[in-house]
């Protein structure tokens, strides 16, 4: 069973869970039975973060293959954009993981690894000093499309640029999508690939981008002077794009009876949904029965991630997989009944 989760998703509770009623058999006593089994595979934690310190300066980290083709790899600090907005980025710095690695400002329709997208970035500089692409204006026009940018029409003063540099990138109430750059944030030069027509939902996703263009290292970009005009909503948020990976999530088990409050059990790991491998998780059935469910009436039960009943503090997002969920007698005693 994949079970994905998303605990910071806008208008719902901070944690998700999968729940299913039982009709048959709901006695959990019969046999002497004594155990709950359920095996667990996650994915590797994300090595992508967001920090912000000193105020105003933003440090991220990404991996990624690159925010390219039909599907991207990159990590994405964001909040939500109602209609028509702009937002601006000085790029202090670019780590030279790869010659495309890119550093900038995104609009971006939705989460998912073939979205529609506007960005411009600032790639790396060379040990010389001189740049290795500049500033670049890049967009993938319909969803799960190849991407494409401004290589054919980019001029000799804007593949030259390294950081530290200014970008900003704009969408208008039609659709349009300009992307300029400053050396000082104040006098803007308009990027000569303006505009890009990308139709979009009126809900989109604003923020920082950053690919490492290299799946075995991982680029450190910092970022200063964001500010977001429009409706803007939300908290920043960041986590990988088409990477798989988890965000470090505790995972638990709830038992229902009919009336009453359910029994809850965490697992021993903190960062279950980062076990990426199958783990089989054992939980003694009298953990439950010390809570107060009734073993011979149990009418549900529950799998989640997060804290159960978490409706403020975010969380992350990933996907893990449940297999195999048994019930057994308490094996150390029954082989010691039915010794091999």
């Amino acid at each position: 069973m994949p079970l994905t989760y998303d605990n910071n998703k806008q208008g719902y509770s901070k944690y998700s869970e999968a729940e299913f009623t039982l009709t048959a058999p709901r006695d959990w006593t019969r046999h002497d039975l004594g155990e709950l089994s359920l095996w667990i595979h996650g994915q590797p934690a994300s090595v992508g973060s967001f920090i912000e310190g000193p105020a105003g300066t933003y440090t991220m980290t990404a991996t990624g293959e690159d925010i390219w083709n039909t599907a991207d790899e990159f990590h994405f600090a964001y909040k939500m954009l109602t209609g028509a907005g702009t937002i601006i980025a000085r790029v202090e710095s670019v780590e030279l993981s790869n010659n495309w690695s890119k550093a900038g400002v995104m609009i971006r329709e939705t989460l998912d690894a073939g979205s529609k997208f506007a960005a411009v970035y600032i790639t790396p500089t060379n040990i010389d000093g001189s740049a290795t692409n500049g500033c670049r204006f890049q967009a993938r026009t319909e969803t799960d499309a190849s991407a494409t940018s401004d290589t054919s029409v980019a001029t000799t003063e804007q593949t030259a640029i390294v950081a530290p540099y200014w970008v900003k990138l704009e969408r208008d109430i039609g659709g349009n999508f300009k992307g300029y750059y400053s050396s000082n944030g104040s006098t803007w030069q308009p990027m000569s690939w303006n505009p890009q027509f990308i139709t979009m939902n009126s809900n989109v996703y604003v923020g920082l981008a950053l690919t490492s263009h290299n799946v075995s290292a991982t680029c450190e970009a910092k970022f200063s002077n964001v500010t977001i005009t429009g409706t803007v909503s939300g908290q920043w948020t960041n986590q990988d794009i088409g990477i798989d990976s988890n965000a470090a999530e505790s995972l638990y088990v709830a038992l229902s009876n009919s009336a009453g409050t359910p029994a809850v059990v965490v697992h021993d790991n903190p960062a279950a949904a980062t076990i990426d491998a199958w783990t089989e998780w054992i939980i003694p059935l009298q953990v439950f029965a010390d809570q107060g469910i009734n073993l011979t009436n149990v009418d549900r039960i529950a799998i989640g991630l997060g804290t159960q009943g978490n409706k403020t503090i975010p969380g992350g997002t990933g996907k893990i997989f449940i297999d195999d969920i048994r019930l057994y007698q308490t094996r150390d005693a029954a082989e010691e009944e039915n010794p091999q």
